[in-house]
């Protein structure tokens, strides 16, 4: 990993007897787009602000570019922050709104005027320095938070759900232009969202949360393709979960005894006897009215749901289990209520030890 410009050391937050982040490690890489990602109540959010300085934390330690920020006010730790609220003042106008945080350090009027001009083309906004928040929409409320937060020039930007109050297209859009901007002006981002999708579209590396606790950090190809637990792979995308006993291993293909029949998977460190789950993507579950492949589990097509991009159909299986798949078009030979078969390539799945703690990776 490159030079850290973040970092948390055994890191806790209580609030009373409620533990909400638990003895965090974390380093983020200067320049990198880090992606906290949980549902809400993991600590994400709280973890943002202990950075920023707006909470303290109660044990650990840190360290913005090598040096302790515990004792430092948020005004002093070189990061700013864009909340999903905006934040801006309402009695200003917008290049008022940009030069806030200029004019309370004190620049020169001249560099102030140049730097809003600038932060005001970088978010594609030129023109609109007269006019007040109310007179804006929700996206450009919101490029004018980021151009408020960039224009002290922070060597770390913290960014918590800043697009969350934004309708699906617009959001889409800021998306893509939150990441150009990123990757042109070189600045770390630490970004917090409960939006997987959000954060496998943007992030360099993602750290998913829960309860407080770091459960895998990687990049967003890795923890897709190889989560290292259930909630991993449940939480991030569509998975379908299921649980049985290994019964044979040969190299690193395992074979396993479900309720529905025996199926095979592909990893490696695991036992004849050990119980466990595997976890298959909706687009690598394959459905047919024949058997094929090495394995095939009898299920019956429960129905069909056209999400526009991709067609997505519900089988059940003889024990009750539902398991879904998901395709870029519905194969005219199947209808509700068919038998069918349904198998994958042992390699398109993932076996997750059982007994694996949920913890830091």
């Amino acid at each position: 990993m490159e030079k850290a410009i973040v970092a948390l050391k055994g890191v806790n937050k209580w609030y009373g007897n409620n533990h909400v982040v638990k003895d965090l490690d974390l380093e983020v890489a200067e320049g990198e787009f880090l992606t906290l990602l949980g549902p809400s109540g993991c600590g994400k959010t709280t973890t943002l602000r202990m950075i920023a300085g707006f909470e303290d934390a109660s044990s650990g330690r840190i360290e913005v570019q090598g040096e302790g920020v515990d004792e430092k006010e948020p005004y002093q730790r070189d990061v700013n922050t864009v909340f999903q609220s905006y934040s801006l003042f309402p009695h200003l106008n917008v290049f008022d709104n940009i030069a806030y945080g200029p004019r309370i350090k004190k620049r020169p009027k001249e560099e102030i005027e140049q730097d809003v001009e600038e932060m005001l083309r970088l978010v594609q906004m030129s023109g609109y320095e007269k006019r007040k928040p109310d007179a804006l929409s929700g996206g450009q409320k919101q490029r004018i938070a980021i151009a408020r937060a960039l224009i002290n020039k922070p060597r770390v930007l913290l960014l918590d759900e800043p697009l969350g109050a934004l309708d699906l297209k617009l959001r889409k859009q800021m998306q893509i232009e939150l990441k150009r901007l990123q990757k042109k002006l070189g600045i770390t981002f630490i970004y917090v969202t409960h939006d997987q999708e959000e954060a496998m579209s943007m992030s360099d590396r993602i750290a998913v949360m829960k309860d407080g606790i770091i459960l895998q950090i990687d990049k967003p190809t890795e923890i897709y393709n190889r989560p290292n637990c259930r909630f991993v792979a449940d939480f991030i995308g569509e998975s379908n979960i299921m649980g049985g006993t290994v019964t044979k291993v040969e190299g690193d293909l395992l074979t396993v005894a479900t309720p529905d029949g025996e199926v095979q998977t592909k990893g490696i460190g695991f036992a004849v006897g050990e119980e466990i789950d595997i976890s298959v993507r909706t687009e690598y579950l394959e459905c047919g009215s024949e058997p094929a492949g090495s394995f095939s589990l009898k299920a019956t097509i429960r129905d069909f749901t056209n999400m526009g991009t991709v067609i997505k159909t519900s089988a059940l299986t003889a024990s009750g289990k539902e398991l879904r798949i998901s395709a870029f078009e519905q194969d005219e030979n199947l209808h509700e209520g068919q038998d069918v078969y349904l198998f994958w390539k042992p390699e398109k799945s993932v076996p997750i030890h059982r007994e694996q703690k949920e913890a830091k990776a």
